[in-house]
């Protein structure tokens, strides 16, 4: 069993579709818990250190043998829980950050939650030196996208981020830092590759829970 930590239910079904597509059989199961990146937007992703370590703990205690966190704004906390845990912590965003090193030096990064920037900007960074690339990063937080996605607004919200990507220019790849942006990469007509992070995200969570058998 895979445990997902979302902040948002909105990535429920977006996920058990592409678990379906993509990993039929593996069982997963849905943690959410929206107060997290509230606080996390407030006091900072680290505020929430002790709460995320106690909801990977209820997750193994349930039988998990991996949990993939959906939040971009709080992998990283997420994701040193490792050891605490006691099973792999993996943040969604991770493999895409990796695609986007792999694909060119000029990485620009576009986010509808400010809090959201700067830790994938440095998640990307981070892959960069891991891989030995030299990258450059520029972030972009698109103007009115939060506020569509908190109204509920998803078919305008998606249109402004696919917007958003279609005007960026001087960049070899575009990342979109949110789970919930992914389905503008449909709508896009960007010249540079424009990456998700829910179908490499969830791929890599299923291997490591594969692994934990």
């Amino acid at each position: 069993m895979l445990a997902l930590l979302h902040t948002s239910p909105v990535h429920v079904p977006v996920f058990d579709a592409l678990r379906d597509a993509d990993h039929p059989g593996l069982e997963l199961r849905h943690l959410v818990d929206g107060e997290l990146l509230t606080r996390a937007r407030r006091d900072g992703p680290e505020a929430v250190g002790e709460d995320v370590r106690q909801a990977l703990g209820r997750a193994v205690g349930a039988g998990a043998r991996a949990v993939l966190c959906t939040c971009s704004t709080i992998g990283g906390v997420a994701e040193a829980q490792a050891a605490a845990a006691g099973v792999a912590v993996l943040r969604v965003d991770r493999p895409m950050a990796a695609a986007a090193v792999a694909a060119g030096r000029r990485v620009t990064v576009l986010a509808a939650l400010r809090s959201t920037l700067a830790p994938t900007a440095e998640l990307v960074e981070e892959e960069a030196h891991r891989a030995g690339r030299p990258v450059s990063v520029r972030t972009v937080l698109v103007d009115g996208a939060w506020d569509d996605f908190t109204a509920g607004a998803t078919e305008a919200y998606v249109r402004r981020v696919a917007a958003a990507a279609d005007g960026v220019t001087g960049a070899d790849v575009i990342v979109l830092a949110q789970a919930s942006m992914a389905p503008a990469q449909r709508l896009t007509s960007a010249a540079v590759p424009v990456l998700s992070s829910p179908r490499p995200g969830l791929a890599a969570a299923a291997a490591a829970a594969a692994r934990q058998r």
